[in-house]
């Protein structure tokens, strides 16, 4: 917790460092891997780097931190650092990594900041710093721990057994062992990093969910490739488009054990699982795991795409909604198209209004930021608690309403 001394300085200085943190984090990045750039080559998303996403991300992060330090709600910390925690143990990140950002970060505070940083600013934000990276190095050596391995040693080889079109820019592969152990065990919901050496020699990694149920014993996941440029012209989705377009049956790839948080709560309580585009993944594990169980829980299943076209597991979802007696399945896209054979299907965005929700329902959302923030907030006009609503976001987290 932090300290009444430093509170009283991040509250005081929180709105100055909130507005400067824009110039702030990118001044960080540049200073890093001028230092380390093995960092941007080999760990972070260059792509998101390029675009400028990675920058607001952990700019969210630190201001989300540090304001609710000022009004503590450990539900709301736990939440944000829980799924950092996650996400920095399937890179393999080590606690030394935190000393390289604690250099580069507060160097860049003090050269855009300047007179302002006091020995007493500096003091309390270092303070927050800490807090936080050290909270988050206990919960990575848990995760490490639970997982059975060294911290950062979560790399392994796996086959690709079978590659299936999900949708027209969308394939799934299944990973099987490739030194004939039984691949670890996962939880519904979880994800897995795939790490690819590119042409250039740049090591990149992408985390992608396990899209079927753990009792099948193998893991498949789905990858959709990402062809539209970014406003100022760069190419997405490197490791999307190499996967789709070069890894095929026999194959090795190189992925992480199992993480994650947007974890099925087995509580018997109803479920409400919404996504949109090929945030589906999770859901259609989570749905393979119901059904492989024989779970009886009521299930409102939503899902939002462009058009039939580009709905990746399409076919896959309804026949599991099918083999789960109390599910439900509601969908949108934004083209029904020229032929009126989608059943149930809607045009438009994806809309609560219509759906029954019990009060105890726990929400599982994967999508766009701005499409999950909109169902939070239906949601949370609807009753559902905020401890109920769980998401995952892949690609950097803005951190959007976490303080809400």
């Amino acid at each position: 917790m932090l300290s009444d001394k430093s509170r009283e300085v991040i509250e005081a200085t929180l709105p100055a460092v909130g507005g400067a943190i824009g110039d702030i984090t990118p001044l960080f990045y540049r200073r890093l891997f001028a230092a380390h750039p093995e960092l941007e080559r080999d760990l972070f998303n260059r792509g998101n780097q390029k675009q400028g996403e990675q920058q607001k991300a952990l700019a969210g992060s630190i201001a989300a931190f540090a304001t609710l330090q000022l009004e503590p709600d450990q539900a709301k910390v736990d939440a944000i650092l829980s799924r950092i925690a996650n996400k920095h143990a399937s890179l393999g990140i080590e606690p030394d990594a935190y000393w390289i950002v604690h250099k580069y970060l507060f160097e860049a505070i003090v050269e855009i900041l300047g007179d302002a940083v006091t020995a007493e600013v500096a003091a309390a934000w270092d303070e927050v710093y800490w807090l936080m990276a050290n909270t988050l190095i206990a919960m990575e050596a848990g995760l490490y721990e639970k997982a059975g391995v060294k911290p950062g040693d979560v790399w392994r080889s796996v086959k690709v057994q079978q590659r299936t079109y999900q949708s027209a820019d969308s394939v799934s592969f299944v990973l099987t062992s490739a030194d004939g152990q039984p691949l670890p065990a996962f939880s519904p919901g979880q994800y897995v990093s795939v790490a690819i050496t590119l042409p250039d020699g740049a090591r990149q990694i992408r985390q992608y969910s396990l899209s079927s149920a753990p009792a099948h014993g193998d893991w498949r996941v789905t990858v959709k490739r990402i062809t539209e440029r970014s406003e100022a012209g760069e190419p997405a989705g490197e490791v999307s488009n190499y996967l789709y377009d070069n890894v095929f049956e026999g194959d090795e790839l190189t992925v992480s054990l199992p993480f994650g948080d947007l974890v099925l709560v087995d509580d018997g309580g109803p479920l409400l699982l919404a996504s949109a585009g090929i945030g589906c993944t999770p859901m259609i594990g989570i749905l393979d795991h119901l059904a492989e169980t024989n779970d009886s829980r009521k299930v409102a299943v939503l899902h939002a795409d462009r058009s039939a076209a580009h709905h990746a597991h399409r076919i896959e979802l309804k026949q599991l909604v099918e083999r789960i007696p109390s599910a439900e399945v509601h969908q949108w896209y934004e083209d029904l198209g020229a032929r009126d054979h989608l059943g149930s299907a809607r045009e438009g965005r994806a809309d609560l209004s219509e759906i029954a929700l019990d009060p105890n329902t726990r929400a599982y959302l994967c999508g766009p930021l701005p499409f999950m923030l909109s169902l939070k907030q239906s949601l949370l006009e609807r009753n559902v608690p905020a401890e109920n609503i769980h998401y995952e976001v892949f690609g950097p987290d803005t951190w959007a309403g976490a303080t809400q």
